[in-house]
């Protein structure tokens, strides 16, 4: 049971650990009953909100709807469809109807006049890069909610959504990069005890729960520069190719040569845009020993070579 915990732990760690944001859009909301906003599905965005005041509902599509206090933060990872409402039956208007413009690194706020309930919020859409978004950061939950008392319990979290939350927050020299890195550090204070609980229900990320994948993946996360095969993976667990590669599939989503590869892609992008580490170097630090190889594996998998690649984060930095 300990190893399992601690392959567990391990997991979530690599997890976390690549989550790098690349902007912020962030609003707050005041509103009044009666008032309900329908929210896109966001490609490679987080979102989160947190109730300053009152109340509110979440509900997603064939999802049971949630009801969120004051002091309550509500994460949905992969940034899905949702409606927040003040009533779970309500219909909304279109997010982009009162919020058109949502570029990263600017600010917004929504004002509902109604003469019901009032409520405060804080929303942001937390964008971030694609390419380091694992197989399982992409299976969690539509939404994570962690409840007032959660959030009390880990008091750098509170603190810095308060922070955020508040209309006299600082501004100055460096604000963007700093608001950009406050966003990114109560993600992932906020996903960390969640997670931990997920640990907890099988059924909902049951890879934790199944010691030989999760091994696996943490294998993959921590030495993807070993010059692993499907077979090599499955005998350092203790299983059959076959068995190996059906669990995995079932219980990650895709099949470990799929996982493997992202895993060194990812670790293959951070090199070219994070360092100056020549591009020549880069096959070998993610498991290639071919570069023809690993040229090849890195246009397909991000449809641009190495060298564009890096050209353009360069770019955009």
């Amino acid at each position: 049971m300990d190893t399992m915990r601690n392959d567990g732990d391990d997991l979530l760690s690599e997890l976390l650990k690549p989550l790098r944001l690349t902007g912020v859009f962030d609003s707050r909301w005041h509103v009044r009953a009666p008032w309900a906003i329908e929210g896109d599905a966001e490609q490679s965005c987080a979102v989160l909100h947190y109730v300053v005041e009152g109340s509110c509902w979440i509900t997603g599509a064939d999802q049971p709807p949630q009801l969120l206090h004051a002091g309550d933060l509500a994460v949905f990872p992969t940034g899905v469809a949702h409606r927040l409402a003040d009533r779970p039956d309500r219909q909304g208007v279109p997010l982009k109807a009162v919020l058109p413009e949502r570029q990263p690194g600017t600010s917004g706020e929504i004002t509902i006049g109604g003469d019901g309930p009032e409520s405060r919020l804080l929303c942001a859409g937390l964008h971030y890069d694609a390419s380091a978004a694992t197989g399982l950061y992409q299976a969690l939950p539509w939404a994570l909610v962690l409840d007032r008392s959660q959030v009390d319990k880990e008091p750098l979290l509170r603190d810095t959504l308060r922070l955020l939350a508040s209309p006299d927050r600082p501004t100055g020299p460096g604000d963007r990069l700093i608001h950009l890195r406050a966003f990114e550090m109560a993600l992932v204070l906020a996903l960390r005890p969640l997670l931990r609980d997920l640990t907890e229900n099988p059924s909902v990320l049951p890879v934790l729960r199944h010691p030989a994948i999760s091994r696996a993946m943490v294998m993959i996360a921590t030495r993807f520069a070993e010059p692993w095969t499907i077979e090599s993976l499955a005998r350092e667990v203790g299983m059959s190719r076959s068995a190996f590669t059906a669990a995995f599939r079932e219980l990650v989503g895709e099949a470990p040569a799929r996982h493997l590869t992202g895993r060194r892609m990812q670790e293959a992008a951070r090199l070219l845009c994070e360092t100056s580490l020549p591009q020549s170097a880069v096959p070998q630090r993610v498991g290639y020993q071919s570069a023809v190889g690993f040229h090849l594996a890195f246009r397909k998998w991000f449809g641009k070579t190495p060298g564009e690649y890096r050209s353009h984060a360069a770019s955009a930095a």
